[in-house]
């Protein structure tokens, strides 16, 4: 059965936008359904009940978080995802306080809108399994750029510490911030800061970049090295593998096997 999906954007042209890169990306995964200001979002929200909510926090009639407050009357468990073009803090203090799972700035990447609503999807859609076997660490961490600012570097190091230590479990942005004593608000702020992206996009780059190092071993499968990297879901892996080397973890694995036949022979 597929996800119901709520789009509610006032604008037309980021409507449109938004809706055709959802059907591009997850058309297989969603029923869409779109609302063009609030009050047609209260309306679509309390006939077809969607499982996912992607809200402008700007729009007439009744704005993004009122939307969500009424929402929360009566669903506790739908994923909610905010838009919006202003980079308010109070937004997202207001933002969490409806539970919501993300909260992305206009103009928002296309890669980062697709894999936080898959992840909304993921969450809302299948039970949340076991924790999975254990990954050898490759010797080159994925870091961003380096830069002067000492406290910056600081704080990066500090969450980067975590993705270390946890990015073979089912963790979320809010599971990082209560581990490093931020309010949801301020993480979810500061680690785009850090990171120039949110923190799903980060976390699925940064589990492919492990799932490539151990395809070198031909000794594991891919289901084994989905769940060592944090993906219980084998067609989950795959779909996020492809989406960012533009391969299927089969078709990588074949092209650097080939590659090093190919190095071996120039020797």
């Amino acid at each position: 059965m597929k996800c119901k999906l709520l789009v509610a954007e006032d604008e037309l042209i980021e409507r449109k936008v938004l809706c055709k890169t959802l059907q591009k990306y997850l058309g297989d995964l969603i029923s869409l359904y779109e609302a063009k200001n609030g009050r047609e979002a209260m309306e679509l929200f309390a006939r077809e009940a969607p499982q996912v909510a992607v809200l402008d926090i700007e729009m007439p009639g009744f704005t993004g978080l009122e939307v969500a407050r009424k929402i929360r009357e009566t669903d506790k468990n739908c994923a909610i995802l905010f838009l919006t073009g202003f980079d308010k803090f109070d937004y997202a203090r207001q933002a969490i306080s409806v539970r919501a799972m993300e909260y992305l700035l206009k103009p928002y990447n296309e890669q980062e809108l697709v894999f936080a609503v898959e992840e909304a999807i993921r969450q809302v859609s299948v039970q949340l399994p076991a924790r999975p076997l254990q990954a050898p660490v490759p010797e080159e961490p994925v870091r961003p750029e380096e830069d002067g600012d000492m406290r910056t570097s600081i704080i990066r190091a500090e969450i980067g510490s975590f993705i270390d230590a946890h990015y073979r479990e089912d963790i979320s942005m809010q599971d990082a911030a209560a581990a490093l004593r931020y309010s949801d608000a301020y993480f979810c702020k500061l680690f785009k800061q850090c990171f120039k992206v949110n923190f799903s996009a980060y976390l699925n780059e940064y589990r492919v970049n492990r799932a490539r190092q151990l395809m070198l071993d031909p000794r594991l499968n891919m289901k084994d090295i989905g769940a060592a990297v944090g993906y219980s879901d084998a067609n989950y892996f795959t779909r996020v593998f492809k989406r960012l080397t533009g391969q299927t973890p089969s078709e990588y694995r074949m092209a650097a096997a080939e590659k090093a036949v190919q190095r071996i022979k120039r020797i």
